[in-house]
């Protein structure tokens, strides 16, 4: 398996997730820009504003080029040229009892010859229901368990400290699987560690579906809107002081609107907002912790 066989299929995971999504809102179309980068590939960027998602992308990229020396000190390996291909998406709801959600699958490559796969699924409800939580997380296992019973505790662990707001002490939401550098070894060729890539991909739809469908149509007030202005301003904050991947991308000279395409359209921060006392804000803000084990 070689790295533009790789990108083909990235590609027909982009098609097959934007032709779901669709049809789950029922209203909108993707809009598509095409895009070159300035020192080798590009990509297609997809945008949805419709009647549940009131702002979402789902975007494709294959670039290549030389590896910039600050990206290659992180990496920690040594100047060189590089390929790398993904699929990233971020869906903002309209409705506040609809979750945020993120998903990346990235493959990337060196000319020295080394290359590892990465990527991971995400949730951030506005309001936590166990109950959901619980489902997303075991429907995430299945995925992982199919190809090694290790990879969902690991990987569910991963994303809990990745996905962590260090200056709130809080996670972003209720986690997921996070995975990085996973290369040849064990045993594992390229086209097996592709097949669970693959897999997680493809467990985007199922996973987040249900849930767009079930709260997309629940009655909520100016109560719940502010609410969810709020957390989508510590969702604003995760992506430009803690993500790697908005890091990666700029640092790489990354098409700009593609990049931040992850933003909500309108977020709040208030002062010192503190919820009251047992209500369903106060609750969620209790979970927003590591180390939950939400499959039991």
């Amino acid at each position: 398996m070689n790295k533009d066989q790789i990108a083909a299929a990235f590609r027909r995971l982009q098609d097959e997730i934007c032709s779901d999504l669709e049809a789950a809102d029922g209203h909108g179309r993707f809009r598509e820009d095409l895009w070159e980068r300035d020192g080798g590939g590009g990509g297609r960027t997809r945008i949805i504003e419709g009647k549940r998602i009131v702002k979402g992308g789902v975007n494709f990229s294959a670039v290549q080029g030389r590896l910039p020396e600050k990206i290659a000190a992180a990496l920690g390996v040594s100047e060189d040229g590089f390929f790398a291909s993904g699929v990233s998406i971020v869906l903002h709801p309209h409705n506040p009892h609809v979750p945020i959600i993120h998903m990346n699958v990235r493959y990337f490559e060196l000319d020295s010859g080394a290359w590892w796969f990465g990527g991971g699924i995400d949730l951030t409800p506005h309001y936590i229901v166990p109950e959901d939580a619980r489902d997303f997380h075991l429907h995430l296992k299945k995925v992982c368990d199919r190809h090694d019973p290790g990879y969902y505790p690991k990987f569910k662990k991963w994303a809990d400290d990745y996905f962590f707001l260090k200056h709130r002490n809080e996670t972003r939401g209720v986690g997921g699987i996070f995975f990085d550098r996973l290369g040849e070894a064990e045993g594992l060729d390229k086209a097996q560690r592709f097949a669970f890539v693959r897999e997680v991909g493809e467990a985007f739809c199922p996973a987040y579906i249900p849930l767009l469908k079930k709260y997309s149509d629940v009655p909520y007030g100016d109560a719940e809107r502010h609410w969810q202005a709020l957390r989508r301003g510590r969702y604003v904050e995760f992506n430009l002081v803690w993500d790697k991947g908005t890091k990666f991308g700029l640092d790489t000279d990354g098409r700009t609107e593609s990049i931040l395409m992850s933003m909500p359209p309108m977020a709040e921060w208030v002062y010192d907002y503190q919820p009251t006392p047992g209500s369903r804000e106060a609750e969620t803000l209790s979970l927003l912790r590591k180390g939950i084990d939400w499959t039991n």
